[in-house]
């Protein structure tokens, strides 16, 4: 497949190149066509396997199944989807409507894809063994893995936007507390003599008492001898160590390499280890994304229940929807009980 014609199942280009699909999200760039050809697809794969469902009760209940388990996915993400926008909001998110639809409908397609590729196993079985209990069990099971797997695309698609700043506010964070001011370098001084230690005077190179020796071995008198001028030393004002602000600490002043009161760092007094997004800091939105899979796993389920009969019960007519009572669970525990 190449760069220049991509394959036009987008289900391909979201496996080979997840990557490419992440970075298209946080640009925002051209995510209508994207968003379009995710929910065609998903929609067909759903009908596919909708169509399995329900052709254990017959060809009435094969339609109507196709029809309702796509609508199952996307009226459970038109329930869910403000409130992952709005917390996205709330907690200073840059991500837009386009961009947590197309977030959430490549969950959805890879859900489905996976699904639909169930779906010759679960064909297998309702021939070979068509037990309603044990069919019912094992589609609830397939949905449930599929919808897993759809969810961890979720979440390693929020994990790229996160590490692209789009799930922190736009300001710029704070300095981390307990940073430290690097002092500044302090003056080279030249050594002092002590007090009371007499001071080397000048003295003529070259020159002796009794005169300087010539090169012919010959000598010269003292007072011919050329004297090197010496410049006396200047003074060098000492500059004393400049006070370092600790914060939560009262100003005082550090010599070079003494680490201060309080602060931990050893080895590197004056450094501030990097904060890395992510890291030690995970953004509210990463964790209000949990919340939001299990509300959005919650929502689904009822919502299955209300839609149902997907497969329909073989002592039972046709009927489009069932009397809403009970719920899921209890039924998948009852099922439970009555198939062991």
């Amino acid at each position: 497949m190449s760069g220049d014609r991509p394959s036009p199942l987008v289900i391909e280009r979201i496996l080979r190149d997840r990557q490419g699909i992440w970075q298209q999200i946080v640009a925002d760039d051209d995510l209508n066509a994207l968003t379009g050809r995710m929910l065609a697809s998903s929609a067909v794969a759903l009908a596919c396997y909708g169509a399995v469902l329900g052709a254990f009760h017959g060809v009435l209940m094969a339609l109507t199944s196709a029809v309702k388990l796509p609508l199952l996915f996307l009226i459970t993400l038109a329930i869910c989807l403000p409130t992952l926008y709005l917390f996205n909001l709330v907690f200073g998110a840059r991500l837009s409507v386009r961009q947590s639809v197309a977030l959430v409908m490549v969950a959805i397609t890879v859900t489905s894809m996976l699904a639909v590729a169930f779906a010759p196993i679960s064909l297998f079985f309702l021939i070979t063994a068509p037990d309603y209990g044990f069919f019912k069990l094992l589609n609830v099971a397939i949905l449930t893995l599929s919808a897993v797997v759809g969810l961890r695309f979720l979440t390693g698609g929020m994990q790229v936007l996160n590490a692209h700043g789009l799930l922190a506010p736009s300001a710029a964070a704070p300095a981390p507390q307990g940073a430290v001011a690097a002092p500044a370098a302090p003056a080279a001084v030249p050594a002092q003599p002590a007090s009371g230690e007499p001071v080397a005077e000048p003295v003529a190179v070259g020159a002796s008492a009794n005169g300087a020796a010539g090169a012919n071995g010959t000598t010269t008198p003292a007072a011919e001898a050329q004297p090197v001028a010496v410049v006396p030393a200047q003074p060098v004002a000492v500059v004393p160590a400049q006070p370092v602000v600790l914060a939560g600490h009262p100003v005082a002043a550090f010599p070079p390499g003494m680490v201060p009161p309080g602060y931990a760092g050893a080895g590197r007094p004056w450094a501030t280890p990097p904060v890395r997004r992510g890291e030690s800091e995970r953004p509210a939105s990463m964790t209000l994304l949990y919340v939001w899979i299990l509300l959005f796993g919650f929502v689904g389920t009822q919502l299955a229940w209300t839609l149902r009969p997907f497969v329909g019960s073989p002592g039972e007519d046709f009927a489009l929807f069932r009397s809403i009572e009970g719920n899921f669970y209890a039924e998948i525990l009852r099922t439970l009980g009555n198939l062991f």
